[in-house]
């Protein structure tokens, strides 16, 4: 009976170690924990890992969160633990050419012969000519060299003449949770319309109104909603600027041919996923360009065209900025705060001024070459960042991950 005596305190000690582990007492804003049967750090809503009293113990009146880093407050670097990626994939198929990601298991990019860590079927699968070893990883120099040929081709975008904004009081970064509107004036005096008539701008258009806004509520689109995303890769596809790009990742060896191109685009951008509830209620697309609410906050909403059209329907009132570009052509970049319908953007970066092509170019540029990274591209001889991440809870394909968000990375962020 004495020999057994060890093993029921083992048991025991395990379980109240168990126990403790299922609930936050003691556990607000801990790193991430393997073992633990539920989270309680700052990204476990993110990822839907949550202990039940999380929100009692570590959000409500005892113990409040810790104040959030100055950034787009929705989209702060997150280090996504081992535990909550998808199963990666050990085959290279479908995935030649991909970006490096630490995640996986085995790698199917030029560079992974040098470092030892290819998939076993990269040499069947990802060997066949035209395969590059030296063109796979892009460099900054040819990414602000592209950059710089997309910004040149946008023949779309606003001359100075066709916006006229008012952009009135710039506040600091320390003023941005005030949630006071320090700009009684509209953000644009005046746009001209007939810009939106050109088949880019009317594609784009056509699809701002195919979303719930509301994360938690599913997406479910028509046979004409459908239709409308396979026109505006359509129309974006005949343009300069993502022929530039094509042309660009084709001679990179990421992909091998336009309708591969189209076919990804599509996917990465309006393919669904769930950021909460289980629904598929949510896409890059939506995301970015759109504008999502979720907890009571703006996310995401990085579009001017978007904002222009909300705000003259008296939905989006514009409260101030912290970031005007240095571009005095367009497109420029302003970094702003404002009001939509109810709910506060702290801090929301947009281009102003340019093509749906364009901005859709640089963000699908920088989420191929630099995904979950800042991408440092050039426009007009002045330097710009885009900070993109990908949706790391379900992916397409073999492993290929979804846009979480794209924005352009303002001086003050």
């Amino acid at each position: 009976m004495r020999a057994c005596v060890p093993l029921i305190v083992a048991i025991l000690f395990s379980l109240a170690w168990a126990g403790k582990l299922e609930s936050c007492a003691s556990r607000c804003n801990e790193k991430f924990h393997r073992d633990a049967a539920c989270q309680c750090d700052r990204q476990c809503p993110r990822h839907g890992d949550c202990c039940e009293d999380y929100e009692h113990v570590c959000t409500g009146e005892e113990g409040p969160e810790e104040p959030e880093p100055f950034l787009e407050l929705e989209e702060e670097p997150v280090e996504t633990p081992a535990g909550h990626l998808y199963s990666a994939p050990s085959s290279c198929r479908d995935r030649c050419h991909e970006a490096f990601d630490r995640h996986q298991p085995c790698h199917c990019n030029a560079r992974c012969p040098e470092f030892g860590n290819c998939c076993t079927d990269f040499e069947s699968l990802c060997g066949h000519e035209g395969f590059s070893y030296s063109s796979d990883a892009i460099t900054k120099e040819e990414l602000q060299s592209i950059s710089e040929k997309i910004y040149r081709a946008d023949v779309n975008k606003a001359q100075k003449e066709d916006i006229i904004l008012n952009s009135q009081n710039r506040i600091s970064p320390s003023e941005t949770r005030d949630q006071v509107d320090r700009c009684p004036e509209p953000l644009f005096t005046y746009v001209n319309e007939k810009l939106f008539s050109k088949p880019t701008y009317a594609a784009f258009i056509n699809l701002l109104n195919n979303y719930q806004r509301a994360t938690g509520r599913g997406e479910h689109f028509s046979a004409q909603q459908l239709a409308e995303q396979d026109a505006f890769l359509r129309e974006v596809m005949r343009t300069a600027v993502m022929k530039e790009l094509y042309g660009f990742l084709r001679h990179q060896n990421r992909y091998g041919s336009e309708q591969e191109f189209v076919n990804d685009l599509k996917n990465m951008w309006f393919g669904l996923y769930s950021r909460g509830n289980e629904e598929e209620d949510s896409s890059g697309f939506e995301h970015v360009f759109s504008g999502e609410i979720k907890k009571g906050k703006v996310t995401g909403f990085h579009n001017w065209i978007r904002f222009y059209m909300q705000e003259k329907e008296g939905l989006v009132d514009y409260y101030s900025h912290i970031y005007d570009g240095p571009w005095d052509s367009y497109p420029d970049v302003l970094a702003m705060q404002f009001n939509w319908d109810g709910y506060y953007k702290e801090v929301g970066s947009a281009f102003i001024g340019s093509s749906p092509e364009f901005e859709f170019a640089l963000y699908s540029l920088c989420f191929i070459a630099r995904p979950g990274k800042v991408c440092q591209l050039s426009l007009g001889g002045y330097p710009l960042a885009i900070q993109t991440y990908p949706w790391d809870k379900s992916t397409y394909g073999n492993g290929k991950k979804y846009i979480a968000t794209a924005y352009v990375v303002s001086s003050t962020q």
